[in-house]
């Protein structure tokens, strides 16, 4: 049987994914070290998908973790989502997101090739295109990252269709996925981030729940119809889908391919404020506040080259997202929260860290 390694597998986007690989019949090793995720996502995702797996916890940066990893697991593909991934934060501590995106990814992909596991799909971001363009952005856009985040994702491309240069066994696909949205069905496992999230949703249902006071809209005079931004919203199954799909084509095919996944279609934030009040019944409070350094005012995805080649394509709306969302977020009004301390404090220990790492 085939085993996939999932580096980041607790995260939001990864442990929805490990649900679709279990579920399509490959078996997975998750490595993770819990800064941003919690061990209780895995053990619903094992509850949820009737299996067992492996979970490592440790950093991509420790090679020594790596080497016995590959050394006791039979790995024949990794997944790697594992990255620091908020835009603000980037700004903020740029060095932090270096540190931990670019140079935990050249330490994967040496483990992986003194092991000899070529075979990757990697987590990239719609962030790379930053602020080219208004329409629909095809995978041969310009890259024009308007953030450390972004350039980061720009830069971990980069070395991985170089390292596919030098070693024509290398089979890597890059995803350029947009806005991920919405929750397992099951209402089990959702966007739980550790500190004030980052992304629109989870500010939403939070603020649905009665955790924030109100929601804050960063920038109302942006060009666009509303003065919002607009996004391209991706339901987070649809995306895990896209993962698998995507881990088809490098298992069977010798590739240096990037995809977008998303839907096509923009949202604005009022927009999705308005479709959650519709989907819900619930109404959400907010006030403006200005723009946030590296926000753009407008990113959507061109994804027929992933129609076309992977054979995916997103199946679930705006009001799917928001229902699933607003499940999770009223089953789990605290996230997973026995361990959110201690999250929370890892969290305050990885940004020293930085800041004092040189």
């Amino acid at each position: 049987m085939t085993t996939i390694l999932v580096t980041g597998g607790a995260g939001y986007v990864g442990s929805h994914t490990v649900i679709e690989l279990l579920g399509a019949g490959y078996d997975v090793v998750v490595l993770d070290n819990f800064s941003n995720s919690s061990p209780e996502a895995l053990r619903r995702v094992r509850e949820l998908a009737g299996r067992d797996f492996a979970v490592y916890e440790a950093d991509i940066l420790d090679a020594v973790a790596l080497d016995r990893l590959f050394a006791e697991q039979p790995v024949d593909a990794v997944i790697h989502f594992a990255a620091l991934k908020a835009v603000g934060e980037s700004v903020a501590d740029p060095l932090a997101y270096y540190r931990n995106n670019v140079s935990g990814t050249i330490s994967l992909l040496d483990a992986m090739r003194r092991h000899g596991v070529r075979r990757i799909v990697f987590s990239s971001s719609a962030a790379v295109y930053g602020n080219n363009g208004k329409g629909p952005l095809k995978e041969d856009e310009p890259l024009e990252p308007a953030s450390p985040y972004g350039r980061t994702k720009a830069m971990m491309e980069q070395i991985l269709r170089d390292a596919a240069a030098s070693d024509p066994n290398w089979s890597v696909a890059l995803l350029r996925y947009f806005n991920p949205a919405g929750a397992h069905p099951s209402g089990r496992i959702g966007e739980d981030p550790a500190g004030p999230p980052g992304n629109l949703m989870p500010n939403i249902v939070q603020t649905a729940v009665g955790k924030r006071k109100e929601l804050v809209i960063y920038g109302n005079d942006y060009p666009t119809p509303d003065g919002t931004g607009v996004r391209d919203y991706i339901h987070v199954m649809d995306l895990a889908r896209g993962h698998v799909k995507a881990l088809e084509k490098v298992i069977r095919e010798r590739i240096v391919e990037t995809y977008n996944l998303g839907t096509g279609r923009g949202v604005s934030v009022l927009e999705l404020v308005r479709a959650f009040e519709e989907a819900t019944g619930v109404r959400i409070p907010y006030r403006f506040e200005p723009r946030r350094p590296g926000d753009v005012a407008i990113s959507l995805a061109d994804p027929s080259k992933a129609e076309r080649e992977l054979s995916w394509r997103a199946e679930r709306d705006v009001g799917d997202m928001c229902l699933d969302a607003w499940r999770w977020q009223r089953q789990n009004p605290d996230g997973y929260a026995p361990d959110r301390g201690l999250r929370e404090q890892e969290t305050v220990r990885r940004k020293t860290r930085a800041n004092h790492a040189e």
